[in-house]
């Protein structure tokens, strides 16, 4: 009541000033699929420190906002927890946390499990025997289990948070034993899936290479346990001082993931695709208890989902305040938890009564109104940084869109475009969760073009397509993949199952931000492509078309690289030669053959957060995402440049060089 009323007296100020309301378009581009929404896909975090682990209580909330796991027994107390005894010696253990009760609170939520084996303190004999419990004695059925959590935190590095009592604290050491933990696991259930813990891309330690290694954590970890894993375990905690800093960080997701899974490609041996990610940790720098901290997880999940991830889980579920503060105007406690743990701090000034949702829940329980098990994420932007968009289609032809105003002061009038999917003529059904608000709403208002988004707010709608009474339409294509040389592809897929009417063709559509470019069609299930351009990304998918003009759902997406020429006359290699996870020193080592005089070799960073500082043996420039050096002629041998480069986010290396305009071959 109290939230349709605060949303009431909000359109009347709208209305007041909607000639003042900035406006934004949003384009919904149901041709440019991305990946399916897993039945796993909203998780939160439980740990033996919490007296409300297992509660009803707790289990209901979490049921009611479609939370789907739970990971257990909590962060880094899962390498001191013994589950024998429900022990963490060294750490604060609650009555009734033991994993039974967790398992009891997990099945009333109607939610899967994650549970950290471990690794610090304890052995694959130990792991092996829970596995037993757990899902050979009790039935319960366990199928996640990462090895260990942030083992890189062991001092390896210099930071030293984890526990790990083997001498050999390494990468190297850590990927034995996540063979040895998972042969031994799997030797009990066959069944379980088995995950490694790797650092994520563009944060510490990810890049540096530690004392007396050969290579970075993660490609060691790959490499060695990459063919026994069947998941990796990311961890993100993204900086920044402001709610704005803080909500503009999800814009990372798509080239973190690439690089995770351009790692775990190049690194983790034969059938790497079989091999899943899940995002065990995160939570917002900045209004962890308000509207940023709900702003933050539904635009993370969302756009950390589109990329494939089976698993997010919010750290935590209670956490305890540490410092009072104001943000858009309501007390923010500091308090990393979904619910409140009811904590006072200095002062006097207590948080809510014990349990009360934090405004991050209603963010997770706007995301499980959105999306559902089974959608098909596809590609959703608006012309506005400050609004977000996301968008899913339903298997019974619905489209829902999320839509989040980052604005703290001014409503956003937005005007709703869509590519491949028309909407009926009636009103959508729309669910908006507002500044303070202490629930949803629920309305059907606006129209499928038209909505106005409160000032820091969150709004789905539900839309029905305008398509009535026709046959069914083609299935959808298969998984694409691709074999690409730097300037051409093959693109293959699986056929689709024909529906009311056969299969004419197959059209193939690259992305292009929220808009699709169609490269061609193929009555087969392959087509090649030409004029690509060296060294760049590209996104795809597949739709068939029956003979009735039918068209289907849009494969999922395959993204492949094209990379430098098989020869050339000129050869180029990059290598990051220091990293220090926010900046890196660079070589480039040049070979050509005819160039006389100085010569100038040009490339340009993957990422607009990548930027040059300096460089020496030649003289350098960066113009946009461009670099350019100049130097005296390479000789027969080659000669070496070298930069210093800084970045915010996942650094990814570029694949192509020209040198005086002529693309070169790999060095």
């Amino acid at each position: 009541m109290i939230a349709v009323l605060a949303a009431a007296v909000w359109g009347m100020g709208a209305i007041a000033g909607a000639a003042t309301t900035p406006a934004a378009t949003v384009t919904v581009n149901a041709r440019a699929g991305l990946a399916t929404m897993p039945d796993t896909g909203i998780g939160i975090n439980h740990a033996v420190w919490d007296s409300q682990l297992g509660t009803d209580e707790v289990a209901d909330l979490f049921g009611a906002a479609g939370v789907r796991t739970m990971r257990y027994p909590g962060g880094s107390y899962g390498d001191i927890y013994h589950w024998k005894d429900n022990t963490a010696p060294g750490g604060y253990v609650a009555p009734n946390t033991d994993f039974d009760t967790f398992m009891g609170g997990v099945r009333r939520a109607g939610a899967q499990p994650v549970i950290i084996a471990n690794y610090g303190t304890g052995t694959p004999a130990e792991a092996a025997d829970w596995v037993r419990y757990s899902n050979v004695t009790k039935g319960y059925g366990v199928k996640y289990w990462e090895i260990g959590n942030e083992l890189y935190g062991n001092g390896h590095y210099g930071a030293n948070w984890e526990a790990d009592n083997h001498a050999d604290k390494s990468p190297a050491a850590y990927a034995n034993g996540v063979v040895a933990y998972a042969d031994a696991m799997k030797a009990v259930d066959p069944g379980v899936k088995i995950g490694a813990v790797l650092t994520t891309p563009g944060n510490w330690p990810d890049g540096i290479v530690g004392s007396g290694d050969t290579a970075t954590w993660n490609q060691t970890v790959l490499s060695i346990a990459g063919p026994h894993i069947d998941f990796v375990i990311l961890h993100w905690y993204p900086s920044g001082s402001t709610a704005a800093e803080a909500l503009a960080k999800p814009e990372q997701v798509n080239d973190m993931m690439f690089a995770a899974r351009e790692q775990i490609t190049r690194y983790a041996g034969a059938n790497s695709g079989r091999i899943g990610v899940a995002m065990t940790e995160t939570n917002t720098p900045v209004g962890m208890d308000t509207q940023p901290g709900a702003l933050f997880a539904a635009d993370t999940y969302s756009s950390l989902l589109e990329n494939g991830v089976f698993t997010i889980n919010w750290w935590d579920t209670h956490n305890g305040g540490t410092k009072l503060s104001t943000v858009a105007g309501y007390p923010d406690y500091g308090d990393s938890g979904l619910l409140s743990s009811a904590t006072c701090l200095e002062g006097g000034v207590c948080e809510p009564a014990l349990n009360t949702p934090f405004a991050p829940y209603y963010g997770l329980k706007m995301l499980s109104t959105f999306a559902r098990p089974g959608d098909q994420f596809v590609r959703a932007g608006a012309d506005d940084p400050l609004v977000g968009a996301h968008a899913v289609r339903r298997a019974n032809g619905d489209l829902a869109v999320l839509l989040l105003n980052k604005d703290p002061d001014q409503a956003r009038a937005v005007t709703l475009d869509y590519a491949g999917y028309t909407p009926s003529a009636a009103a959508p059904q729309v669910f908006t969760f507002t500044n303070g608000a202490t629930a949803i709403s629920s309305a059907t208002t606006g129209t499928s073009t038209s909505q106005t988004l409160p000032p820091y707010s969150l709004t789905t709608l539900v839309l029905h397509t305008a398509a009535s009474g026709a046959s069914a339409g083609p299935g959808t294509p298969g998984q694409p993949s691709a074999t690409a040389t730097d300037r051409t592809a093959t693109i293959t897929w699986a056929p689709a199952a024909p529906g009311g009417h056969p299969i004419a063709k197959y059209e193939v559509y690259r992305q292009l931000g929220t808009t699709s470019e169609q490269w061609g069609e193929a009555t087969g299930t392959s087509l090649d492509v030409g004029n690509l351009v060296p060294g760049s990304r590209y996104t795809v998918n597949v739709l068939a078309r029956d003979t009735a003009g039918n068209v289907s759902w849009a494969s999922p997406p395959l993204t492949f690289t094209t990379g430098a020429p098989a020869a050339s006359s000129c050869a180029v290699r990059m290598t990051d030669v220091t990293d220090w996870a926010s900046g890196f020193v660079g070589g480039i080592h040049v070979t050509a053959t005819g160039v006389a005089g100085d010569w100038t070799l040009t490339f340009s960073w993957p990422t607009a957060r990548q930027r040059l500082t300096g460089g020496w043996n030649g003289t350098w420039a960066q113009n946009g995402t461009t670099v350019t050096v100049t130097s005296s002629a390479p000789t027969a041998s080659g000669v070496d440049v070298g930069f210093t480069a800084d970045y915010g986010g996942p650094n990814i290396l570029p694949t192509a060089f020209s040198l005086n305009g002529v693309v070169c071959a790999a060095g």
